[in-house]
């Protein structure tokens, strides 16, 4: 199975959240219940990257509710949201005050909105294969870096995957 990159490439994925969950009854895949601390978060795609898609199933397995504005210029969204050059991915969420670059796992996106540090947002630069959204038919996840971007523009390790 293979996903169509934001390039134009395929990429070889397992299956998908979406796919998962129409594969297994729900008492074996539940999806997270909707968590009203959670706020709304808004993804920034272009309509034919399929990656970014099973991003969003990610995210929406784990309790976030998404709004999705397609569009075939990202690159002015990055600019506005403040994603550092060369951090980029192929798509920017904006959610709480705070930027989302690319395959950012859920659980790091909770523990930012849950912190709260004085900050643009989070970015995984990239598209690194095993990661949400990326996932590999073997299960295999390339080490990654979810890197913190801090108001200045410089950035720190937030946390890493695939170690």
């Amino acid at each position: 199975m293979a996903l169509t990159a934001c390039d134009g490439t395929d990429v070889p994925i397992a299956v998908t959240a979406s796919a998962a969950l129409a594969k297994s009854p729900p008492a074996q895949a539940p999806v997270a219940s909707r968590d009203d601390a959670l706020p709304r978060m808004l993804v920034t795609k272009s309509p034919t990257c399929g990656c970014c898609g099973a991003w969003i199933e990610h995210m929406r397995h784990a309790g976030f509710e998404v709004d999705v504005h397609d569009t075939e210029d990202v690159h002015s969204v990055k600019q506005q949201a403040g994603v550092p050059f060369g951090k980029g991915s192929c798509h920017t969420t904006q959610i709480d005050g705070y930027f989302i670059e690319g395959h950012v796992p859920a659980e790091d996106v909770k523990r930012l909105l849950a912190e709260r540090p004085d900050a643009r947002g989070l970015a995984v630069p990239g598209m690194p294969a095993g990661s949400p959204g990326m996932e590999m038919p073997d299960g295999r996840v390339q080490p990654y870096v979810v890197e913190l971007v801090a108001k200045d523009g410089s950035t720190s390790v937030f946390a890493a995957h695939g170690q």
